[in-house]
């Protein structure tokens, strides 16, 4: 039987991403645990930046690093170029996401921040030498393949391992911070999620794993 054409290029999208995501789980490094080093040891927040897709990634990003216990905040390129930048103050530390490394509003911001000695975790596919590689404290490589669509040119595959790593980042804190069922619940105590939380919490007062 032949298979729908539509499944078909459905399919083959997730398994390109799948496969990007297996691909960069297997070159983490010692650049990646300099990331770890770098946001754990500030003293403040966590900021993340971005612009257009990247941006919406890096949206999620911040509020997956608050929810899980690294105090976190999702400042916007353009905006920090006008005033914003105040956001960031001593003691942060800064995620910078462009797939290309030139996007010009995050390689001016995070070279404002570099500036006033702010480290940086660069999210790129441009490599260390690109614009916004340069001015990074740490350079955490994005690059893929391909993107997963038709014309391999929308954001899928590059923006999909982004959010991963920045998944993978908040797992790492998580584990260094020992951040606990009940830790979870604090900052979650709503929905679905928040009543899961407590019956975990009344079958295991200490909040520890089963």
């Amino acid at each position: 039987m032949t298979d729908d054409p539509l499944i078909a290029i459905a399919r083959e999208t997730l398994l390109t991403e799948a496969s990007a995501i297996k691909a960069t789980a297997e070159e983490l490094g010692p650049d990646f645990r300099k990331a770890i080093d770098l946001l754990a040891s500030a003293s403040g927040r966590v900021v993340v930046t971005g612009l257009g897709k990247s941006g919406h990634i890096g949206h999620k990003m911040a509020a997956t690093f608050a929810s899980t216990g690294t105090p976190s905040v999702y400042v916007h390129a353009t905006e920090a170029l006008h005033g914003d930048s105040g956001m960031v103050q001593a003691g942060d530390a800064t995620i910078a996401i462009s797939n290309s490394g030139t996007t010009a509003e995050v390689v001016d911001f995070a070279a404002h921040l570099h500036a006033r000695g702010i480290p940086i975790v660069a999210m790129t596919a441009g490599g260390a030498e690109s614009p916004l590689g340069r001015v990074a404290t740490v350079v955490l490589d994005t690059r893929v393949e391909r993107e997963a669509d038709p014309l391999g040119l929308a954001p899928t595959t590059s923006t999909t391992v982004t959010l991963s790593l920045g998944d993978a980042l908040a797992a790492a804190l998580m584990t260094l911070s020992a951040f606990t069922h009940s830790d979870f619940r604090s900052y979650h105590p709503g929905g679905s999620l928040g009543a899961q939380l407590a019956t975990h919490d009344d079958a295991d007062p200490e909040g520890t794993p089963e």
